[in-house]
Parts: C-alpha cells; structure tokens; sequence
C-alpha cells in the first residue's frame, strides 16, 4: 500500500496557504508537494489549474515557497525582508502573466498558461499582504514547532495559531495533559 500524503492545509489567503505546503519546521518537517504532480493538484485546489511542471518549475515554485516565508516571517518580527527573498517573490510575479477572467456567475478565474503564470498569481497575492495592501496583519503560529506565517484578518488581530484545529488543539491538549499530571489527575471528567 503506498504511503498516504498529507492533506493541504488549505486558508483563506493564497500566499501564505502556500507556505502552508511545508509545515512543522521546527519540528519534524512535513512536506506536503512533495512531487510535482502534487504541486499541481495544491495549484488545482487553490483556483489555479495548470497541466504539467516541469522540474524546474517545481523548484522555482518551492524557492518562491521559502522566499515568501521569509519575508512573512520577516514582516509578522517587525524586521527588515531579506533581499534575497524579496528579489525571489519579484522574479516570479515579472515572470509571469497570468489574466483574470470573469466568469459568467460573477466570479474571478485566471487564464494561466503554466506553472510560472500560477506562481505569479501567488508572489503578487504575497505582495498585497507584505506591503499592507490588504487589511490585517502578518503572525507566526505560537506553536513552538510550527511558527508557520500567517495573515490574521480576525477582528481583533489577535489570532496565535495558524490552524486552531491542528496547532492550537495540540498545544490546548498540551496544556491540559500537563496540567493533569501537576494536579494528579483529579479533575472531574464534567471539568475537563
């Protein structure tokens, strides 16, 4: 039986669910477009639908991946972006010329011809929220092996977890396993 991919870890904000591609950074790595036909299919998912990669394309989209979060990283630690990453996510959006397209139901699609049209949908929708462009705010996760870059567009802009179902319910669980060994385990189950 072969082995089973991860899921994506789809968001609301396209460039940084890109990053979400590889999460746990700090822990034990998980890569989740680890071939480029799983490229493709996070390209699919996200609106962005292309029909091949080549090798090449597939590593200029994992730099951009790293440069973006570099720069959000950067960004959500009030520090200066790293040239290098800066100069990648510029390269991509030039490279490109992805065209959004109306839909008869009123929606935005794109007109991608390949991989590097996809990737400069992604650098350009980085740019919005690295620049300000875009109402919210640039966070790293509070989970100490995550640290996954995050836009938190909550009212309070005040979200700690990229992911409250992955992130934050391990680090919640965490604190409650942690807080039952202190205490002997007496809480009653109702007070859990």
């Amino acid at each position: 039986m072969p082995d089973r991919l991860p899921e994506f870890r789809l968001g609301s904000v396209l460039s940084t669910s890109f990053t979400a591609t590889l999460t746990e950074r700090r822990g034990d790595p998980v890569e989740r477009i680890p071939t480029p036909q799983r490229l493709l299919d996070w390209l699919a998912v996200n609106g962005l639908p292309v029909g091949s990669c080549t090798t090449d394309e597939f590593t200029l989209a994992r730099q951009l991946r790293e440069a973006i979060h570099a720069a959000a990283t950067a960004r959500a630690s009030d520090h200066p972006l790293p040239p290098q990453a800066v100069r990648t996510i510029n390269d991509r959006t030039t490279q490109g010329r992805p065209a959004p397209v109306l839909t008869l139901d009123g929606r935005r699609e794109w007109r991608l011809d390949g991989v590097t049209d996809a990737l400069a949908v992604i650098a350009a929708d980085a740019i919005g929220i690295l620049t300000g462009e875009r109402e919210g705010r640039m966070a790293l996760c509070a989970s100490p092996t995550c640290r996954a870059a995050f836009f938190d567009t909550s009212r309070s802009r005040s979200r700690r977890w990229c992911e409250m179902n992955t992130c934050g319910n391990r680090q919640k669980k965490a604190r409650f396993l942690a807080n039952q060994r202190r205490t002997g385990g007496d809480t009653p189950a109702g007070d859990a």
